[in-house]
Protein backbone atom coordinates (compact mmCIF):
# COMPACT_ATOMS: atom_id res chain seq x y z
CA UNK A 1 0.00 0.00 0.00
CA UNK A 2 1.41 3.38 -1.00
CA UNK A 3 2.17 5.90 1.82
CA UNK A 4 0.23 9.19 2.10
CA UNK A 5 2.13 12.37 1.15
CA UNK A 6 1.23 16.02 1.68
CA UNK A 7 0.99 18.15 -1.48
CA UNK A 8 4.08 20.14 -2.31
CA UNK A 9 4.22 23.92 -2.36
CA UNK A 10 4.30 23.98 -6.18
CA UNK A 11 1.22 21.73 -6.34
CA UNK A 12 -0.70 24.05 -3.94
CA UNK A 13 0.32 27.12 -5.95
CA UNK A 14 -0.81 25.50 -9.19
CA UNK A 15 -4.27 24.89 -7.70
CA UNK A 16 -4.58 28.53 -6.55
CA UNK A 17 -3.35 29.80 -9.93
CA UNK A 18 -6.11 27.80 -11.62
CA UNK A 19 -8.82 29.66 -9.63
CA UNK A 20 -11.05 32.03 -11.52
CA UNK A 21 -12.04 35.38 -9.95
CA UNK A 22 -15.41 33.93 -8.98
CA UNK A 23 -13.77 30.88 -7.39
CA UNK A 24 -11.41 33.17 -5.47
CA UNK A 25 -14.39 35.09 -4.04
CA UNK A 26 -16.04 31.87 -2.91
CA UNK A 27 -12.80 30.57 -1.42
CA UNK A 28 -12.07 33.75 0.59
CA UNK A 29 -15.69 33.87 1.84
CA UNK A 30 -15.40 30.23 2.94
CA UNK A 31 -12.14 30.87 4.80
CA UNK A 32 -13.61 33.95 6.53
CA UNK A 33 -16.71 32.00 7.55
CA UNK A 34 -14.55 29.17 8.89
CA UNK A 35 -12.42 31.66 10.85
CA UNK A 36 -15.46 33.44 12.38
CA UNK A 37 -17.15 30.14 13.25
CA UNK A 38 -14.00 28.84 14.93
CA UNK A 39 -13.57 32.00 17.00
CA UNK A 40 -17.27 31.94 18.00
CA UNK A 41 -17.04 28.28 18.99
CA UNK A 42 -13.90 28.87 21.04
CA UNK A 43 -15.56 31.85 22.77
CA UNK A 44 -18.59 29.74 23.68
CA UNK A 45 -16.35 26.99 25.04
CA UNK A 46 -14.42 29.59 27.01
CA UNK A 47 -17.60 31.09 28.49
CA UNK A 48 -18.87 27.66 29.48
CA UNK A 49 -15.62 27.12 31.34
CA UNK A 50 -15.78 30.49 33.13
CA UNK A 51 -17.38 31.43 36.43
CA UNK A 52 -17.90 34.85 37.96
CA UNK A 53 -16.36 35.22 41.42
CA UNK A 54 -16.03 38.16 43.82
CA UNK A 55 -12.89 40.22 43.48
CA UNK A 56 -11.38 42.59 45.98
CA UNK A 57 -12.02 46.26 45.42
CA UNK A 58 -14.83 48.78 45.41
CA UNK A 59 -16.20 51.19 47.99
CA UNK A 60 -19.38 51.25 50.04
CA UNK A 61 -20.50 54.38 51.94
CA UNK A 62 -23.18 54.01 54.59
CA UNK A 63 -25.01 56.59 56.66
CA UNK A 64 -25.88 55.96 60.31
CA UNK A 65 -27.93 57.98 62.78
CA UNK A 66 -26.03 58.85 65.95
CA UNK A 67 -22.44 59.50 67.00
CA UNK A 68 -20.15 56.70 68.21
CA UNK A 69 -18.75 57.14 71.71
CA UNK A 70 -18.21 53.66 73.12
CA UNK A 71 -16.96 51.40 70.32
CA UNK A 72 -16.36 48.45 72.59
CA UNK A 73 -18.37 45.26 73.15
CA UNK A 74 -18.89 45.96 76.85
CA UNK A 75 -20.52 49.39 76.75
CA UNK A 76 -21.88 49.75 73.21
CA UNK A 77 -25.64 50.26 73.23
CA UNK A 78 -26.50 52.95 70.66
CA UNK A 79 -26.94 52.02 66.97
CA UNK A 80 -23.74 53.85 66.00
CA UNK A 81 -21.68 52.10 68.68
CA UNK A 82 -23.19 48.69 67.96
CA UNK A 83 -22.64 49.00 64.19
CA UNK A 84 -18.98 49.92 64.63
CA UNK A 85 -18.43 47.22 67.24
CA UNK A 86 -19.84 44.53 64.97
CA UNK A 87 -17.36 45.54 62.23
CA UNK A 88 -14.26 45.91 64.40
CA UNK A 89 -14.56 42.98 66.83
CA UNK A 90 -14.85 39.20 66.66
CA UNK A 91 -16.22 36.84 69.30
CA UNK A 92 -15.68 33.19 70.10
CA UNK A 93 -18.78 32.56 68.00
CA UNK A 94 -20.29 34.55 65.16
CA UNK A 95 -23.79 34.84 63.77
CA UNK A 96 -23.85 33.71 60.16
CA UNK A 97 -25.88 35.30 57.37
CA UNK A 98 -28.52 32.57 57.71
CA UNK A 99 -28.96 33.20 61.44
CA UNK A 100 -26.98 30.16 62.58
CA UNK A 101 -23.96 30.40 64.87
CA UNK A 102 -20.50 29.43 63.63
CA UNK A 103 -17.11 29.36 65.39
CA UNK A 104 -15.18 32.60 64.88
CA UNK A 105 -12.12 32.95 67.11
CA UNK A 106 -12.92 29.52 68.52
CA UNK A 107 -11.69 26.42 66.74
CA UNK A 108 -14.28 24.33 68.55
CA UNK A 109 -16.39 24.12 71.70
CA UNK A 110 -17.55 21.23 73.82
CA UNK A 111 -20.64 21.18 76.04
CA UNK A 112 -21.02 18.81 78.99
CA UNK A 113 -23.98 16.43 78.95
CA UNK A 114 -25.75 18.39 81.69
CA UNK A 115 -25.30 21.67 79.79
CA UNK A 116 -23.43 23.30 82.66
CA UNK A 117 -19.90 23.41 81.26
CA UNK A 118 -18.67 24.86 77.96
CA UNK A 119 -15.03 24.49 76.90
CA UNK A 120 -13.73 26.64 74.03
CA UNK A 121 -10.48 26.07 72.20
CA UNK A 122 -9.07 29.05 70.31
CA UNK A 123 -7.83 28.81 66.72
CA UNK A 124 -4.17 29.06 65.82
CA UNK A 125 -2.82 32.31 64.36
CA UNK A 126 -5.60 34.65 65.47
CA UNK A 127 -4.54 38.27 65.78
CA UNK A 128 -5.77 41.69 66.77
CA UNK A 129 -5.57 44.43 64.17
CA UNK A 130 -2.32 45.77 65.68
CA UNK A 131 -0.63 42.42 65.02
CA UNK A 132 -0.67 41.03 68.57
CA UNK A 133 -2.12 37.53 69.16
CA UNK A 134 -5.54 36.88 70.69
CA UNK A 135 -5.19 34.69 73.80
CA UNK A 136 -7.37 33.20 76.52
CA UNK A 137 -6.32 36.14 78.73
CA UNK A 138 -8.21 38.51 76.42
CA UNK A 139 -11.33 36.33 76.61
CA UNK A 140 -11.06 36.18 80.40
CA UNK A 141 -10.64 39.96 80.63
CA UNK A 142 -13.60 40.70 78.34
CA UNK A 143 -16.05 38.46 80.19
CA UNK A 144 -14.96 39.67 83.64
CA UNK A 145 -15.38 43.29 82.51
CA UNK A 146 -18.88 42.49 81.24
CA UNK A 147 -19.71 40.95 84.64
CA UNK A 148 -18.36 43.92 86.63
CA UNK A 149 -21.30 45.57 88.41
CA UNK A 150 -19.42 48.90 88.55
CA UNK A 151 -19.18 49.11 84.75
CA UNK A 152 -22.91 48.36 84.29
CA UNK A 153 -22.55 46.69 80.92
CA UNK A 154 -25.78 45.92 79.00
CA UNK A 155 -24.35 42.38 78.74
CA UNK A 156 -23.98 41.88 82.50
CA UNK A 157 -27.24 39.93 82.70
CA UNK A 158 -25.89 37.49 80.08
CA UNK A 159 -22.93 36.54 82.26
CA UNK A 160 -24.33 36.71 85.80
CA UNK A 161 -23.66 33.42 87.55
CA UNK A 162 -21.20 32.24 84.88
CA UNK A 163 -17.72 31.34 86.15
CA UNK A 164 -14.98 31.77 83.54
CA UNK A 165 -11.63 30.00 83.90
CA UNK A 166 -8.48 30.04 81.80
CA UNK A 167 -7.17 26.51 81.26
CA UNK A 168 -4.22 27.52 79.08
CA UNK A 169 -3.42 30.17 76.45
CA UNK A 170 -5.80 28.54 73.97
CA UNK A 171 -8.47 27.04 76.22
CA UNK A 172 -11.13 28.64 78.37
CA UNK A 173 -14.04 27.16 80.31
CA UNK A 174 -17.42 28.56 81.31
CA UNK A 175 -19.32 27.02 84.23
CA UNK A 176 -23.08 27.76 84.40
CA UNK A 177 -25.30 27.44 87.45
CA UNK A 178 -28.08 26.02 85.29
CA UNK A 179 -28.48 25.08 81.61
CA UNK A 180 -29.06 28.09 79.38
CA UNK A 181 -30.11 27.45 75.80
CA UNK A 182 -28.86 30.75 74.39
CA UNK A 183 -25.41 30.62 75.96
CA UNK A 184 -23.67 30.20 72.60
CA UNK A 185 -25.33 33.39 71.39
CA UNK A 186 -23.81 35.21 74.37
CA UNK A 187 -20.43 33.90 73.19
CA UNK A 188 -20.66 36.19 70.14
CA UNK A 189 -19.60 39.13 72.34
CA UNK A 190 -16.51 40.79 70.84
CA UNK A 191 -13.19 40.00 72.49
CA UNK A 192 -11.19 43.03 73.59
CA UNK A 193 -7.37 43.21 73.77
CA UNK A 194 -6.70 43.24 77.52
CA UNK A 195 -3.39 45.09 77.09
CA UNK A 196 -5.20 48.15 75.67
CA UNK A 197 -8.04 48.31 78.17
CA UNK A 198 -6.67 47.21 81.53
CA UNK A 199 -5.26 49.77 83.94
CA UNK A 200 -7.77 52.55 83.23
CA UNK A 201 -11.49 53.20 83.51
CA UNK A 202 -13.15 51.63 80.49
CA UNK A 203 -15.40 54.67 79.97
CA UNK A 204 -12.37 57.00 79.66
CA UNK A 205 -10.11 54.85 77.49
CA UNK A 206 -9.10 56.39 74.13
CA UNK A 207 -9.70 53.01 72.54
CA UNK A 208 -13.43 53.77 72.74
CA UNK A 209 -13.11 55.86 69.58
CA UNK A 210 -9.86 54.32 68.24
CA UNK A 211 -10.76 50.66 68.72
CA UNK A 212 -8.60 47.64 67.93
CA UNK A 213 -10.30 44.29 67.52
CA UNK A 214 -9.92 41.11 65.47
CA UNK A 215 -12.99 41.59 63.28
CA UNK A 216 -13.34 41.92 59.50
CA UNK A 217 -12.62 45.67 59.27
CA UNK A 218 -10.13 48.04 60.88
CA UNK A 219 -9.92 51.82 61.07
CA UNK A 220 -7.76 53.59 58.51
CA UNK A 221 -8.90 57.17 58.96
CA UNK A 222 -11.24 59.21 61.15
CA UNK A 223 -12.71 62.66 60.55
CA UNK A 224 -13.90 64.69 63.54
CA UNK A 225 -15.95 67.83 63.83
CA UNK A 226 -14.53 70.89 65.60
CA UNK A 227 -16.42 69.77 68.71
CA UNK A 228 -14.49 66.51 68.69
CA UNK A 229 -17.50 64.41 67.69
CA UNK A 230 -16.86 61.70 65.12
CA UNK A 231 -18.07 62.68 61.63
CA UNK A 232 -16.91 59.62 59.67
CA UNK A 233 -14.69 56.56 59.72
CA UNK A 234 -12.89 55.01 56.77
CA UNK A 235 -12.55 51.26 57.32
CA UNK A 236 -10.38 48.84 55.37
CA UNK A 237 -10.27 45.03 55.44
CA UNK A 238 -8.31 43.31 58.20
CA UNK A 239 -6.25 40.94 56.09
CA UNK A 240 -5.76 38.47 58.95
CA UNK A 241 -9.45 38.22 59.80
CA UNK A 242 -9.71 34.54 60.63
CA UNK A 243 -12.80 33.85 58.52
CA UNK A 244 -11.22 35.36 55.40
CA UNK A 245 -10.18 38.81 54.19
CA UNK A 246 -13.26 40.87 53.19
CA UNK A 247 -13.74 41.81 49.53
CA UNK A 248 -14.92 45.45 49.72
CA UNK A 249 -11.74 47.51 49.79
CA UNK A 250 -13.16 50.57 51.55
CA UNK A 251 -16.15 50.84 53.89
CA UNK A 252 -16.95 54.43 54.80
CA UNK A 253 -19.37 55.18 57.64
CA UNK A 254 -20.89 58.66 58.01
CA UNK A 255 -22.81 59.71 61.12
CA UNK A 256 -25.86 62.02 61.22
CA UNK A 257 -27.93 63.47 64.02
CA UNK A 258 -31.36 62.70 62.53
CA UNK A 259 -33.20 60.91 59.75
CA UNK A 260 -33.69 64.05 57.64
CA UNK A 261 -29.93 64.65 57.46
CA UNK A 262 -29.45 60.96 56.66
CA UNK A 263 -31.90 61.16 53.76
CA UNK A 264 -30.28 64.37 52.48
CA UNK A 265 -26.91 62.60 52.41
CA UNK A 266 -28.41 59.74 50.41
CA UNK A 267 -30.04 62.10 47.90
CA UNK A 268 -26.77 64.04 47.55
CA UNK A 269 -24.81 60.85 46.88
CA UNK A 270 -22.58 61.25 49.95
CA UNK A 271 -23.73 57.80 51.07
CA UNK A 272 -25.22 54.99 49.02
CA UNK A 273 -26.69 52.94 51.87
CA UNK A 274 -28.87 53.75 54.89
CA UNK A 275 -31.00 51.76 57.32
CA UNK A 276 -33.53 52.02 60.15
CA UNK A 277 -35.66 54.62 58.39
CA UNK A 278 -39.42 55.05 58.79
CA UNK A 279 -41.77 53.08 56.52
CA UNK A 280 -43.05 56.37 55.09
CA UNK A 281 -39.60 57.41 53.92
CA UNK A 282 -38.91 53.90 52.65
CA UNK A 283 -42.06 54.11 50.55
CA UNK A 284 -40.98 57.49 49.15
CA UNK A 285 -37.51 56.17 48.26
CA UNK A 286 -39.01 53.10 46.64
CA UNK A 287 -41.04 55.38 44.35
CA UNK A 288 -37.74 57.05 43.41
CA UNK A 289 -36.32 53.66 42.37
CA UNK A 290 -33.93 53.18 45.29
CA UNK A 291 -33.23 49.54 46.10
CA UNK A 292 -35.14 48.74 49.31
CA UNK A 293 -34.53 45.50 51.19
CA UNK A 294 -36.52 44.52 54.25
CA UNK A 295 -37.07 41.59 56.59
CA UNK A 296 -39.25 41.08 59.64
CA UNK A 297 -37.69 41.97 62.99
CA UNK A 298 -38.29 40.03 66.23
CA UNK A 299 -40.33 42.87 67.69
CA UNK A 300 -43.80 42.65 69.16
CA UNK A 301 -46.07 45.69 69.00
CA UNK A 302 -49.32 45.27 70.83
CA UNK A 303 -51.97 46.70 73.13
CA UNK A 304 -51.15 45.52 76.66
CA UNK A 305 -53.97 45.54 79.22
CA UNK A 306 -53.43 46.58 82.83
CA UNK A 307 -56.12 44.71 84.82
CA UNK A 308 -55.03 46.41 88.04
CA UNK A 309 -55.84 49.84 86.61
CA UNK A 310 -59.05 49.01 84.72
CA UNK A 311 -61.11 46.00 85.84
CA UNK A 312 -62.88 45.83 82.47
CA UNK A 313 -59.87 43.88 81.23
CA UNK A 314 -60.58 41.01 83.61
CA UNK A 315 -63.49 40.15 81.29
CA UNK A 316 -62.14 37.95 78.49
CA UNK A 317 -65.19 38.71 76.36
CA UNK A 318 -64.10 42.36 76.29
CA UNK A 319 -60.40 41.75 75.64
CA UNK A 320 -61.20 39.22 72.93
CA UNK A 321 -63.67 41.63 71.35
CA UNK A 322 -61.07 44.40 71.28
CA UNK A 323 -58.70 42.06 69.48
CA UNK A 324 -61.37 41.14 66.93
CA UNK A 325 -62.31 44.75 66.18
CA UNK A 326 -58.82 46.11 65.49
CA UNK A 327 -58.01 45.97 61.77
CA UNK A 328 -54.35 44.96 61.81
CA UNK A 329 -54.06 44.71 58.04
CA UNK A 330 -55.26 48.30 57.67
CA UNK A 331 -52.66 49.48 60.20
CA UNK A 332 -49.91 47.68 58.29
CA UNK A 333 -51.15 49.05 54.99
CA UNK A 334 -51.80 52.68 55.95
CA UNK A 335 -49.34 53.31 58.78
CA UNK A 336 -46.44 51.00 57.94
CA UNK A 337 -46.83 50.92 54.15
CA UNK A 338 -46.54 47.15 54.15
CA UNK A 339 -43.26 47.02 56.09
CA UNK A 340 -44.64 44.79 58.86
CA UNK A 341 -46.27 41.40 59.48
CA UNK A 342 -49.56 40.91 61.35
CA UNK A 343 -49.25 38.71 64.45
CA UNK A 344 -51.64 37.13 66.94
CA UNK A 345 -49.30 35.86 69.63
CA UNK A 346 -46.39 36.89 71.90
CA UNK A 347 -43.65 35.21 69.82
CA UNK A 348 -42.38 37.10 66.75
CA UNK A 349 -42.25 35.33 63.37
CA UNK A 350 -39.15 33.24 62.85
CA UNK A 351 -38.00 33.16 66.48
CA UNK A 352 -39.32 29.65 67.10
CA UNK A 353 -39.77 27.22 64.21
CA UNK A 354 -43.17 25.81 65.20
CA UNK A 355 -44.79 29.07 64.08
CA UNK A 356 -44.13 28.15 60.48
CA UNK A 357 -46.92 25.57 60.77
CA UNK A 358 -49.54 28.16 61.70
CA UNK A 359 -52.47 28.49 59.29
CA UNK A 360 -54.31 31.69 58.41
CA UNK A 361 -57.99 31.92 59.30
CA UNK A 362 -60.52 31.76 56.46
CA UNK A 363 -63.11 33.72 58.44
CA UNK A 364 -63.95 37.12 56.91
CA UNK A 365 -63.72 40.33 58.91
CA UNK A 366 -67.47 40.82 58.61
CA UNK A 367 -68.13 37.40 60.15
CA UNK A 368 -65.64 38.10 62.95
CA UNK A 369 -67.35 41.41 63.80
CA UNK A 370 -70.79 39.79 63.81
CA UNK A 371 -69.58 37.12 66.22
CA UNK A 372 -67.94 39.76 68.42
CA UNK A 373 -71.12 41.87 68.64
CA UNK A 374 -73.16 38.78 69.46
CA UNK A 375 -70.75 37.84 72.27
CA UNK A 376 -70.87 41.35 73.76
CA UNK A 377 -74.67 41.33 73.66
CA UNK A 378 -74.76 37.97 75.46
CA UNK A 379 -72.40 39.46 78.04
CA UNK A 380 -74.95 42.22 78.71
CA UNK A 381 -73.50 45.08 76.67
CA UNK A 382 -75.77 47.31 74.58
CA UNK A 383 -75.46 50.81 73.12
CA UNK A 384 -76.65 53.70 75.28
CA UNK A 385 -78.05 57.08 74.24
CA UNK A 386 -74.56 58.40 73.44
CA UNK A 387 -73.82 55.46 71.13
CA UNK A 388 -71.32 53.81 73.45
CA UNK A 389 -71.69 50.34 74.94
CA UNK A 390 -73.12 50.15 78.43
CA UNK A 391 -73.84 47.39 80.88
CA UNK A 392 -76.31 47.56 83.77
CA UNK A 393 -75.63 45.45 86.86
CA UNK A 394 -77.37 45.18 90.24
CA UNK A 395 -75.90 44.41 93.65
CA UNK A 396 -77.57 42.43 96.44
CA UNK A 397 -79.69 45.42 97.42
CA UNK A 398 -80.90 45.62 93.81
CA UNK A 399 -79.12 48.94 93.36
CA UNK A 400 -78.34 49.31 89.67
CA UNK A 401 -75.02 50.51 88.29
CA UNK A 402 -74.41 51.51 84.69
CA UNK A 403 -70.89 50.87 83.38
CA UNK A 404 -69.64 52.33 80.12
CA UNK A 405 -67.15 50.30 78.09
CA UNK A 406 -64.37 52.88 78.09
CA UNK A 407 -60.64 52.99 78.71
CA UNK A 408 -57.55 54.97 77.73
CA UNK A 409 -54.58 53.99 75.58
CA UNK A 410 -51.16 55.36 76.51
CA UNK A 411 -48.37 55.38 73.95
CA UNK A 412 -45.31 57.24 72.68
CA UNK A 413 -45.42 60.27 70.42
CA UNK A 414 -43.61 58.53 67.55
CA UNK A 415 -45.67 59.10 64.36
CA UNK A 416 -46.31 55.37 63.76
CA UNK A 417 -47.50 54.79 67.32
CA UNK A 418 -49.70 57.89 67.44
CA UNK A 419 -51.35 57.05 64.12
CA UNK A 420 -51.81 53.39 65.09
CA UNK A 421 -53.46 54.45 68.36
CA UNK A 422 -55.86 56.73 66.48
CA UNK A 423 -56.81 53.97 64.05
CA UNK A 424 -57.47 51.63 66.97
CA UNK A 425 -59.64 54.30 68.60
CA UNK A 426 -61.67 54.67 65.41
CA UNK A 427 -62.13 50.90 65.03
CA UNK A 428 -63.35 50.57 68.61
CA UNK A 429 -65.59 53.65 68.40
CA UNK A 430 -67.33 52.11 65.38
CA UNK A 431 -68.62 49.28 67.59
CA UNK A 432 -69.41 51.46 70.60
CA UNK A 433 -66.21 51.33 72.70
CA UNK A 434 -65.10 54.68 74.10
CA UNK A 435 -61.34 55.22 73.99
CA UNK A 436 -59.16 58.14 75.05
CA UNK A 437 -55.66 58.45 73.55
CA UNK A 438 -52.77 59.69 75.72
CA UNK A 439 -49.45 60.30 73.97
CA UNK A 440 -46.17 60.96 75.75
CA UNK A 441 -42.60 61.81 74.85
CA UNK A 442 -40.68 58.50 75.00
CA UNK A 443 -38.62 59.41 78.06
CA UNK A 444 -41.71 60.59 79.93
CA UNK A 445 -43.63 57.49 78.85
CA UNK A 446 -40.98 55.26 80.41
CA UNK A 447 -40.55 57.21 83.64
CA UNK A 448 -44.07 58.45 84.39
CA UNK A 449 -46.27 55.80 82.79
CA UNK A 450 -44.55 52.45 82.26
CA UNK A 451 -42.37 52.23 85.37
CA UNK A 452 -45.23 53.03 87.82
CA UNK A 453 -47.64 50.99 85.61
CA UNK A 454 -49.88 54.04 85.33
CA UNK A 455 -52.05 53.17 82.30
CA UNK A 456 -55.23 51.36 81.33
CA UNK A 457 -53.85 49.95 78.09
CA UNK A 458 -50.36 50.48 76.72
CA UNK A 459 -49.55 50.57 73.00
CA UNK A 460 -45.95 49.48 73.15
CA UNK A 461 -43.19 47.45 71.49
CA UNK A 462 -41.12 44.62 72.89
CA UNK A 463 -37.75 43.45 71.53
CA UNK A 464 -37.41 39.66 71.57
CA UNK A 465 -33.74 39.08 70.77
CA UNK A 466 -34.03 35.45 71.80
CA UNK A 467 -36.79 33.14 73.02
CA UNK A 468 -35.35 33.35 76.54
CA UNK A 469 -36.40 37.05 76.60
CA UNK A 470 -40.03 35.90 76.87
CA UNK A 471 -39.38 35.22 80.56
CA UNK A 472 -38.75 38.93 81.21
CA UNK A 473 -41.98 39.96 79.47
CA UNK A 474 -44.43 37.36 80.81
CA UNK A 475 -43.24 35.76 84.07
CA UNK A 476 -45.21 36.98 87.08
CA UNK A 477 -42.02 37.96 88.94
CA UNK A 478 -41.44 40.63 86.30
CA UNK A 479 -44.69 42.56 86.88
CA UNK A 480 -43.13 45.39 88.84
CA UNK A 481 -40.41 47.77 87.69
CA UNK A 482 -37.68 47.08 86.59
CA UNK A 483 -39.47 44.00 85.27
CA UNK A 484 -40.89 44.13 81.74
CA UNK A 485 -44.23 42.38 82.28
CA UNK A 486 -46.21 45.46 81.23
CA UNK A 487 -49.47 43.47 81.00
CA UNK A 488 -49.16 42.76 84.75
CA UNK A 489 -49.83 39.15 83.74
CA UNK A 490 -50.01 36.34 86.27
CA UNK A 491 -50.43 32.69 85.40
CA UNK A 492 -48.83 29.94 87.49
CA UNK A 493 -48.88 27.51 84.56
CA UNK A 494 -47.14 30.03 82.28
CA UNK A 495 -44.53 30.71 84.97
CA UNK A 496 -43.70 27.01 85.16
CA UNK A 497 -43.54 26.64 81.36
CA UNK A 498 -41.14 29.60 81.05
CA UNK A 499 -38.97 28.33 83.91
CA UNK A 500 -38.73 24.86 82.38
CA UNK A 501 -38.10 26.18 78.86
CA UNK A 502 -35.21 28.37 80.03
CA UNK A 503 -33.24 25.30 81.21
CA UNK A 504 -34.28 22.86 78.46
CA UNK A 505 -31.38 22.18 76.11
CA UNK A 506 -33.18 19.85 73.70
CA UNK A 507 -34.55 22.08 70.94
CA UNK A 508 -37.67 20.09 70.08
CA UNK A 509 -38.68 19.76 73.74
CA UNK A 510 -38.16 23.49 74.21
CA UNK A 511 -40.26 24.31 71.13
CA UNK A 512 -43.15 22.28 72.56
CA UNK A 513 -43.00 24.26 75.78
CA UNK A 514 -43.11 27.60 73.97
CA UNK A 515 -46.04 26.34 71.91
CA UNK A 516 -47.85 25.62 75.22
CA UNK A 517 -46.87 29.07 76.48
CA UNK A 518 -48.35 30.78 73.42
CA UNK A 519 -51.57 28.76 73.71
CA UNK A 520 -52.01 29.91 77.33
CA UNK A 521 -51.42 33.56 76.42
CA UNK A 522 -54.01 33.38 73.65
CA UNK A 523 -56.56 31.89 76.04
CA UNK A 524 -56.04 34.61 78.66
CA UNK A 525 -55.84 37.57 76.24
CA UNK A 526 -53.66 39.85 78.42
CA UNK A 527 -52.82 41.80 75.25
CA UNK A 528 -53.83 42.26 71.62
CA UNK A 529 -50.81 41.49 69.46
CA UNK A 530 -50.69 43.71 66.38
CA UNK A 531 -47.60 43.44 64.22
CA UNK A 532 -43.88 42.79 63.94
CA UNK A 533 -42.15 45.61 62.01
CA UNK A 534 -39.59 45.15 59.25
CA UNK A 535 -35.94 46.11 59.27
CA UNK A 536 -35.55 48.43 56.27
CA UNK A 537 -32.25 48.68 54.42
CA UNK A 538 -31.57 50.94 51.43
CA UNK A 539 -28.58 49.34 49.69
CA UNK A 540 -26.26 50.27 46.86
CA UNK A 541 -27.30 48.68 43.55
CA UNK A 542 -23.67 47.53 43.21
CA UNK A 543 -23.65 45.55 46.45
CA UNK A 544 -23.78 41.77 46.31
CA UNK A 545 -23.33 39.01 48.84
CA UNK A 546 -25.34 40.61 51.64
CA UNK A 547 -28.11 38.89 53.59
CA UNK A 548 -30.66 40.44 55.98
CA UNK A 549 -33.15 37.59 56.19
CA UNK A 550 -32.21 36.81 59.78
CA UNK A 551 -31.60 40.25 61.27
CA UNK A 552 -32.42 40.31 65.00
CA UNK A 553 -30.86 43.71 65.66
CA UNK A 554 -29.89 46.28 62.98
CA UNK A 555 -26.19 45.61 63.62
CA UNK A 556 -26.74 42.05 62.38
CA UNK A 557 -26.74 43.36 58.80
CA UNK A 558 -22.94 43.30 59.14
CA UNK A 559 -22.79 39.66 60.27
CA UNK A 560 -21.61 38.50 56.85
CA UNK A 561 -19.91 41.75 55.79
CA UNK A 562 -16.79 39.79 54.84
CA UNK A 563 -18.90 38.14 52.09
CA UNK A 564 -20.01 41.48 50.62
CA UNK A 565 -18.57 42.48 47.26
CA UNK A 566 -19.10 45.02 44.50
CA UNK A 567 -16.56 43.81 41.92
CA UNK A 568 -16.33 40.48 40.13
CA UNK A 569 -13.93 38.76 37.80
CA UNK A 570 -14.36 35.86 35.37
CA UNK A 571 -12.00 32.92 35.72
CA UNK A 572 -11.97 29.33 34.57
CA UNK A 573 -13.69 27.04 37.04
CA UNK A 574 -10.54 25.01 37.57
CA UNK A 575 -8.74 28.16 38.74
CA UNK A 576 -11.54 29.33 41.06
CA UNK A 577 -10.92 28.26 44.65
CA UNK A 578 -13.77 26.41 46.27
CA UNK A 579 -14.06 29.16 48.88
CA UNK A 580 -14.39 31.95 46.33
CA UNK A 581 -16.87 29.99 44.24
CA UNK A 582 -18.98 29.27 47.32
CA UNK A 583 -19.00 32.92 48.32
CA UNK A 584 -20.09 33.99 44.86
CA UNK A 585 -23.04 31.61 44.72
CA UNK A 586 -24.38 31.43 48.27
CA UNK A 587 -26.15 34.79 48.30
Amino acid sequence: MSSFKLPTKDQINSVFNAFSKKEWVFFIAFVALLFISTISMLEKINKSMMVSIPSRGGTISEGIIGTPRFINPILSSTPADLDMTSLIYSGLMRKNGDGTLIPDLAEKYEMSKDGLMYTFTLKDKIFFQDGKPVTADDVLFTINEAKDSIIKSPHKVDWDGVMVTKVDNKTIQFALKQPYQSFLENATIGIMPSYLWSGSAIELNNANTSPVGSGPYMIKNVIKQTSGAIESYELVPFKKFILGEPYVASLNLYFYSNENDLLDALEAGVVDQISSITPLNADILKERNYEINSSVLPRIFGLFFNQNQNRLFTDKVITKSIGQVIDKDKIIREVLFGYATAIDGPIPPGVISFQEMSKASNTSREQILQTMQSNLAKDGWSKGPDGFLQKTTADKSKKKTVTTLEFSISTGNAPELAKTAEMIRQDLANVGMKVDIKTFEIGNLNQSVIRPRNYDALLFGEIINHESDLFAFWHSTQRKDPGLNVAMYTNVKVDKILEDASVTIDEQARIKKYAQFEDEIRKDMPAVFLYSPNFIYVVSPNLKGFSINHVISPKDRFSNVYHWYTDTENVWKIFATQGDFTKSTNY
